[in-house]
C-alpha cells in the first residue's frame, strides 16, 4: 500500500493518536455532565428548571465559541487552536476547586461554560485537522477512526457519573432534604459538592499532561490558512445554500433530541423506581443482574434491595443511580447501532438512511410518552440507537461539496449545538409541571424529542427528493 492510500501515514502517526485521545476527552465531558441536572436539582434541592441551567451554559458554550475558533484556527494554526481548547478546559475543570469551596450553584455553571468554550475550541480544531493528515481519499475514513474513540469517552464518563459521583450522594431527596435544619442541610450540600467535584478536578489536571505533551510534539502545520478570509461572505454565502441551512437546522434539533434523551432518562426512570421500587429477584435477571455481577451497582443501592426495603420505592438517590444505568445501556446500544449503520451506509443512501433513523426515533419516541412503566424507559433506551448516525450524517449531507467553505460550514454546524441549551429547558419546565393531560408529566415532557425526530425525517426526506436527487 502506497502512503497515499494509507489512512494514517507513520509520519503522523503520533499527531494523530494524540489528537484522536482528545475525542475521547471532550465525550468525557459531555456525558459525566448530562447527569448531574440531577444531581445539581437534588443538592441544592431546587426542581429540574433549575438543574438544568448546567445545560444552559455547557451547550451556551459550544455556540458562543464555534465561529471565533473557526476565525482563530484560520489565522493561526491548527495546534494552536487545540491548545487553547485544552487551556480552557483545563481552567474550566479546576474551577470547581473554588465552586466546592465557595458551596454556590452559580460559580459551577462559569466552571461549565469556561469548559465548554474550550470544548468548542477542540472540536471546531482537531475534526478539520484529522482530515488535513493524509491524502483526501482516506480522509472521511481517518476522521471515522477518530470519531469511534469519541463514544468510548462518552461511556467512561457515563461511568464516573454513576459509580464515583452518584453512587456516594447524600440519597435524600427533596422532602427528606426540606426537612434538615439548615446546618444539616449545608453539611450534606457540602459534602456532595465535594464529591461532585473531584472528577472535574481530576480530568483538569489530565487535561494540563495533555497540553503540555501536545505543546511539546512537532504537529503537522494548518498549510492552507487564509488571513483574508472574508468572514461575513463566507457565512452568506452557506446560507444561501437549502441543504446547508437546512442541515444546520436539523443539527440543532438533532443535539436537542440527543441532550434531552440522554440528560432526562434519569428523571425518567426515577419516577418509576420510586413509585414501583425493586426487590431481590430484579438483581437476577435482565440488565440489573449484568451491572450487579460487574460491580457497578453501588454497596448502598444493592443493601436496600437486598434487604426488601425498596419493593415498595426507592428513594430519590437510589432511584437516579438505577436510572442512570439504563442510561449506560442506552449508550451501549447507541455504540452497537453506530457500526450496524455506518455498514448499511454501503447499500442505504445516507438521506434514506437519516429518515428511517428518524421513524425509528419517532415511533419509539411514542411509546416512551404512552408506556408508563418499565417498557416506556426501554422505548427510551431504543431511542439512542436511532440516534446513532444522526449527527455524522447530517454533517456530511450539509457539507457535501462545499471545498473550503467546509471549514466555516462546520463551524456552523457545531454552533448549532446551542439546540442543547433551549430545548432541554423547555422539557424540565415541563416536567416540573409534575402531571400534564392525567399522565405523568416526565413522560409528556418526551413530545420535544418526538417532535425532532419528525423535522429530522423531513430533512432526510428533502434530501432524498431534492437536495441530492
Amino acid at each position: 500500500m502506497s502512503t497515499k492510500d494509507k489512512v494514517v501515514s507513520r509520519a503522523v502517526l503520533i499527531p494523530f493518536v494524540l489528537i484522536t485521545f482528545c475525542f475521547a476527552l471532550w465525550g468525557f465531558a459531555n456525558d459525566i455532565t448530562n447527569p448531574m441536572v440531577e444531581a445539581f436539582s437534588r443538592i441544592f434541592n431546587m426542581g429540574a428548571s433549575g438543574g438544568t441551567w448546567v445545560q444552559v451554559v455547557f451547550y451556551g458554550g459550544y455556540g458562543a465559541m464555534a465561529f471565533p475558533a473557526a476565525l482563530f484556527i484560520r489565522k493561526y494554526t491548527y495546534k494552536a487552536g487545540i491548545l487553547v481548547g485544552l487551556g480552557l478546559y483545563a481552567t474550566g475543570g479546576l474551577l470547581f476547586l473554588p465552586a466546592s469551596a465557595l458551596g454556590m450553584y452559580y460559580p459551577f455553571l462559569i466552571a461549565y461554560f469556561v469548559m465548554t468554550c474550550g470544548l468548542s475550541f477542540l472540536e471546531t480544531s482537531a475534526n478539520p485537522y484529522i482530515l488535513s493528515m493524509g491524502a483526501d481519499s482516506t480522509a472521511t475514513r481517518r476522521l471515522n477512526l477518530a470519531q469511534a474513540f469519541n463514544p468510548m469517552g462518552s461511556l467512561t464518563g457515563m461511568f464516573i457519573a454513576t459509580t464515583v459521583i452518584q453512587a456516594r450522594l447524600d440519597p435524600r431527596g427533596a422532602e427528606a432534604r426540606t426537612a434538615l435544619s439548615p446546618a444539616e442541610f449545608e453539611a450534606v450540600k457540602m459534602s456532595d459538592l465535594s464529591i461532585l467535584s473531584t472528577p472535574y478536578i481530576a480530568i483538569g489536571l489530565v487535561i494540563i499532561a495533555m497540553f503540555i505533551i501536545i505543546a511539546l510534539v512537532k504537529m503537522p502545520k494548518n498549510e492552507d490558512a487564509d488571513h483574508s478570509l472574508n468572514l461575513f461572505g463566507t457565512l452568506a454565502k452557506l446560507f444561501k445554500i437549502r441543504k446547508y441551512r437546512e442541515g444546520v437546522i436539523a443539527q440543532m434539533f438533532y443535539v436537542g433530541a440527543q441532550i434531552m434523551c440522554w440528560t432526562f432518562i434519569v428523571q425518567y426512570g426515577q419516577r418509576i423506581f420510586v413509585k414501583g421500587g425493586l426487590t431481590p429477584h430484579d438483581l437476577e435477571s435482565g440488565w440489573l443482574s449484568i451491572v450487579n455481577s460487574l460491580g457497578f451497582l453501588s454497596d448502598s443501592v444493592r443493601d436496600i434491595i437486598v434487604s426488601g426495603k425498596g419493593a415498595n420505592g426507592l428513594t430519590e438517590g437510589a432511584a437516579a443511580h438505577i436510572a442512570q444505568l439504563y442510561n449506560i445501556l442506552a449508550m451501549f446500544f447507541f455504540l452497537v447501532a453506530r457500526f450496524v449503520c455506518t455498514f448499511m451506509l454501503k447499500y442505504i443512501k445516507p438521506g434514506r438512511l437519516l429518515q428511517y433513523l428518524a421513524i425509528g426515533g419517532v415511533v419509539l419516541a411514542t411509546g416512551t410518552i404512552m408506556l408508563q412503566g418499565i417498557s416506556g424507559l426501554y422505548c427510551l433506551i431504543g431511542v439512542s440507537a436511532c440516534m446513532s448516525l444522526m449527527f455524522p450524517t447530517i454533517y456530511g449531507i450539509a457539507l457535501e461539496g462545499m471545498g473550503d467553505d467546509a471549514k466555516f460550514g462546520a463551524a456552523g454546524l457545531i454552533m448549532s449545538i446551542v439546540g442543547g441549551t433551549f430545548l432541554p429547558k423547555i422539557q424540565a419546565a415541563i416536567i416540573d409541571m409534575e402531571t400534564v393531560f392525567d399522565m405523568p408529566a416526565v413522560n409528556f415532557s418526551f413530545i420535544l424529542p418526538l417532535i425532532c425526530f419528525v423535522l429530522i425525517a423531513f430533512y432526510g426526506y428533502r434530501t432524498v427528493k431534492i437536495h441530492m436527487a
